[in-house]
């Protein structure tokens, strides 16, 4: 049940600017998200945005798209993304059995792509810190069901560590210099 970079995909689910005001912790769940972005983006690991009704939701927050590299916007009808046809051939067709989700709302989104994506026979791994709802109550629930059916509850430090596998290579060098130093600003806090 480890992760390896090769067989991984790190899925946001609606980091929307006119979502995260009211999201509880939603901050920190888009500095988390950030960063594990960057790791993926070092390592070659696809990063996919969905994005609920645009228009009414806004688009990525534009701290977080800012600070990404190569990524994939999906935009969806249904909350979970697994109920659009093009999203499901595309992830298909890219092999890659380990998805990394996180997003916001916990408890509706992200669970009904988490509980999709298990249903479909994937390895969905969900990073807590960078997972939230408006109700913290909510959010800590939405994992405990996700976890009930096989997903795996992560951070990114164990997502990062598990990607890189070991500490004698190069890329490990370049990311360590890049991202994994100790980061004071960043607190863990699921609840």
């Amino acid at each position: 049940m480890r992760l390896q970079a090769h067989r991984s995909l790190l899925l946001m689910v609606d980091f929307q600017a006119g979502l995260l005001p009211v999201i509880h912790g939603g901050q920190q769940a888009v500095e988390e998200a950030a960063w594990l972005a960057g790791v993926a983006e070092a390592l070659s690991i696809p990063v996919w945005l969905t994005e609920q009704y645009p228009e009414k939701l806004g688009a990525t927050e534009p701290a977080l798209f800012n600070a990404l590299g190569r990524h994939h916007v999906w935009q969806k009808h249904h909350f979970s993304i697994m109920e659009e046809s093009a999203f499901v051939r595309a992830l298909k067709a890219l092999a890659l059995r380990q998805i990394v989700i996180c997003g916001t709302e916990a408890h509706i989104c992200v669970l009904q792509s988490a509980l999709g994506l298990l249903e479909a026979g994937y390895n969905v791994f969900w990073l807590s810190e960078a997972t939230a709802s408006r109700r913290q109550a909510e959010a800590r629930l939405a994992r405990e069901r996700a976890c009930m059916h096989g997903a795996v509850s992560v951070t990114a430090d164990m997502v990062a560590y598990e990607w890189l596998h070991r500490c004698d290579t190069p890329m490990f060098k370049e990311v360590h210099q890049r991202f994994l130093k100790p980061r004071s600003t960043r607190s863990v806090s699921f609840f």
